[in-house]
């Protein structure tokens, strides 16, 4: 006897069929939810493996390079650049890239800064030329630094090179590594180069106890580099490429003087300059260096806090037995001359990211206080 089904028999049986697809549905729904979080997370970083925290072991797996990675060749979220005047680090050279993340580009706020989006990343490569005369030639990569920054705090990370020059390793302490080249004379140097550690870094980028990059500030990178699409401006190309805020006006930035260059400023702001990248990163009100009273910014006004005709704080062997840090007309009686000549740990300014005596450089702040149009300290 044929029995009849019911309406309702009907629909407990497709519950029933349909229940365990309902749940791998939803299931699966989730899964697909958590990934493109974890999507997001990789689209945040255009493609890069940057970690949202911590750090990787090998400076590989960020992939920031593309091909043979100790070619440095960027992949296309990255942009080259480069400074006015920049920090002296025992001769090496240097190769930066910066990444931002797409649609949030940085800010020029007051004096020159520049405000990075969380996710930013600065990339700075050490190196040496072989032979300085022929810059084709073949180079010794020393170590990669990283700058991140994320929810509003940097954090620094150093990656040494090996010795076959296909991968660099993180190393959070420091370390030193004796290098060779010929300079742009063809004389051999040698330098026993050190490697930053962690403590280190955070000397001289420290800003009210807060870790800041130093060098790439507006007027700094306000210049001209060859891309592969040509030669431009780099603000104007990091506001074409979104890494820098479109409303940004730059026709009226300043331009840092290159210290080495006579056709971009006089002798006192091609100095000033110097000072201003090499040393205020310390010498500054909120710096670490900020009880000696001497303040090197390059828009310091007064002389005094310049150092003419000022005493120092803490009298020691890094004074040299010298009255003044600068004492007008008279380099080779003044203090902060004599730090720059000096080489001994104690006494060197500064302290640290070098172990020779930058030639160059010094004859410029020679000059600079020679032809200092001042009263000699003391009214003598």
């Amino acid at each position: 006897m044929n029995k009849s089904v019911s309406s309702n028999q009907y629909k407990e049986f497709g519950a029933n069929l349909f229940a365990p697809f309902l749940f791998w549905a939803g299931l699966c729904l989730l899964l697909l939810t958590l990934y493109s979080c974890q999507d997001s997370e990789e689209n945040y970083n255009d493609g890069l493996n940057i970690p949202p925290h911590g750090y990787h072991s090998n400076l590989s797996e960020y992939g920031f390079f593309s091909g043979v990675m100790r070619n440095l060749d960027p992949v296309d979220s990255l942009l080259p650049y480069d400074l006015n005047t920049e920090l002296f680090s025992d001769y090496t050279k240097k190769q930066r890239f910066v990444y931002i993340p797409e649609g949030e580009p940085a800010q020029i706020t007051g004096n020159n800064t520049l405000e990075f989006p969380d996710g930013s990343v600065l990339i700075k490569n050490f190196y040496y030329p072989h032979d300085e005369r022929d810059p084709a030639l073949d180079r010794t990569l020393i170590e990669t630094r990283l700058l991140k920054l994320r929810q509003g705090n940097w954090t620094a990370n150093t990656y040494v090179w090996n010795e076959e020059q296909n991968e660099a390793f993180l190393r959070q302490t420091g370390s030193n590594q004796e290098i060779s080249w010929l300079d742009y004379k063809g004389v051999e140097r040698m330098v026993n180069y050190r490697i930053p550690s962690v403590n280190d870094c955070s000397t001289c980028h420290s800003k009210e106890s807060k870790l800041v990059p130093l060098g790439p500030e507006a007027d700094n990178l306000n210049r001209e580099y060859t891309y592969r699409s040509g030669r431009e401006n780099q603000l104007e190309k990091w506001r074409s490429r979104g890494f820098l805020s479109a409303d940004t006006e730059l026709a009226f930035l300043s331009e840092m003087p290159v210290w080495d260059d006579p056709s971009t400023g006089t002798l006192n702001n091609r100095a000033r300059a110097y000072l201003h990248v090499n040393c205020s990163s310390c010498h500054n009100p909120a710096g670490s260096a900020r009880n000696s009273a001497l303040f090197l910014e390059y828009t310091q006004e007064d002389p005094y806090y310049i150092g003419v005709c000022k005493t120092p704080v803490a009298a020691g062997s890094g004074s040299g037995g010298l009255r003044y840090s600068i004492e007008p007309g008279s380099p080779d009686e003044s203090i902060l001359f004599y730090r720059m000549e000096s080489v001994k740990p104690q006494e060197r300014m500064p302290e640290i990211g070098r172990t020779v005596v930058h030639e160059e450089a010094v004859d410029l702040i020679r000059d600079w206080i020679e032809t200092m149009d001042l009263p000699a300290c003391g009214g003598s």
